[in-house]
């Protein structure tokens, strides 16, 4: 029986993942950038620019929305760490997507490499 850890590992194998140094530049070229995380931790701060699509949702989500059908869509993934970004990039590889990078370390290791992102701002009350 295999593991959560062993599927990533094989996922990983076959996807192009990218350094959080190659991904900034990425993500300038994309034409979606995609947070694959839960909406409470999308919520609490993600990558500017990231449009959120938790990783259940996403071949519904890529299936049943026509601006995203194109199979050439320079697209980039990321998660929490990278594994759930692995598993997504592999099967949007297997969806016929041909051009989709996943970031290495996900959301934590863009955010310990002191790259900016958008947080929410809390109300000011007098």
């Amino acid at each position: 029986m295999k593991t959560a850890h062993d599927l990533v590992t094989a996922a990983k194998s076959r996807i192009q993942e990218i350094s959080v140094t190659e991904a900034e530049q990425a993500i300038q070229q994309a034409n979606i950038l995609i947070d694959l995380r839960e909406p409470d931790e999308y919520a609490a701060g993600h990558l500017q620019g990231a449009v959120n699509i938790p990783r259940g949702l996403l071949e519904f989500k890529m299936s049943g929305s026509p601006e995203l059908s194109a199979r050439n869509l320079d697209i980039v993934v990321y998660c929490k760490t990278s594994g759930r970004a692995a598993l997504a990039a592999n099967t949007l590889h297997e969806m016929g997507y041909l051009k989709v990078k996943s970031i290495a370390g996900g959301f934590d290791a863009w955010v310990q490499n002191g790259n900016n992102i958008v947080s929410p701002a809390l109300p000011a009350f007098e």
